[in-house]
C-alpha cells in the first residue's frame, strides 16, 4: 500500500472498528450539504455498509478510504472515488476531514494528492472531476491547487436551508496516459 502512503498521513481501506467514526461523519449535518446528505444514517446500515467495504472499486463503483495520521488507525477524513466508470476511465472526488483544528493540518492536501497519485497510475484514470458549493472557497482552494479546472456551474443545483446554491464541476484530466 505503498501507493498510499505520504508523508504525513495514510489512506486505508474502511475497518469495522471505523463504525462510529464513519457514524459520527455521516450523522454531522453540519457537512449534510456537502455530501448531499439529507437523513441519518443508523449503526446498523453503516455496520452493513462496513461489512460490503471489501468489494472492489470495480464491482462497488467507489472506492471509500479512512484518511489517518498514524498506524494507530485512527481516521482523521474520509476521502472518497465515486461514479467510478471503468469504461470512460473518470471518477468523480470527495474528501471530507474531520474538526477544524484537523482542516487546518494539510491533511486534506496531502491526501487529495495520494488519491490522484493512485487514481491516474494504478487506476489508469484519465480523468477526476469533482462537484464543489461555489461557495466552498476552502475545497475550491484545495482543488485547484492540484489542476483541476472548473469546466461549468450548476445553476440553483442544491437547495439548502431554502435557499438554491450553485454548484461547480471542476475537472483534472491525466494527460501522461
Amino acid at each position: 500500500m505503498i501507493t498510499l502512503k505520504g508523508e504525513n498521513i495514510y489512506l486505508r481501506a474502511l475497518e469495522p472498528n471505523d463504525l462510529e467514526f464513519v457514524y459520527a461523519m455521516e450523522n454531522d449535518q453540519s457537512i449534510w450539504e456537502v455530501s448531499n446528505t439529507q437523513t441519518p444514517y443508523s449503526r446498523f446500515l453503516v455496520r452493513q455498509y462496513l461489512e460490503n467495504a471489501h468489494q472492489d472499486i470495480y464491482e462497488a463503483k467507489q472506492l471509500r478510504l479512512a484518511i489517518c495520521q498514524d498506524e494507530d488507525f485512527p481516521a482523521l477524513g474520509l476521502i472518497d472515488l465515486f461514479d467510478f466508470d471503468p469504461k470512460n476511465n473518470r471518477a468523480g472526488v470527495g474528501i471530507v476531514i474531520q474538526g477544524a483544528e484537523n482542516r487546518k493540518l494539510n491533511i486534506g492536501s496531502e491526501a487529495l494528492e495520494l488519491l490522484i497519485r493512485y487514481s491516474f497510475y494504478h487506476l489508469n484514470l484519465h480523468q477526476l472531476y469533482a462537484n464543489i458549493a461555489t461557495e466552498n472557497a476552502a475545497s475550491i482552494a484545495l482543488f485547484t491547487k492540484f489542476g483541476f479546472q472548473k469546466i461549468g456551474t450548476k445553476k440553483d443545483w442544491t437547495l439548502v436551508n431554502g435557499v438554491y446554491k450553485d454548484e461547480a464541476v471542476f475537472q483534472l484530466i491525466n494527460h501522461q496516459l
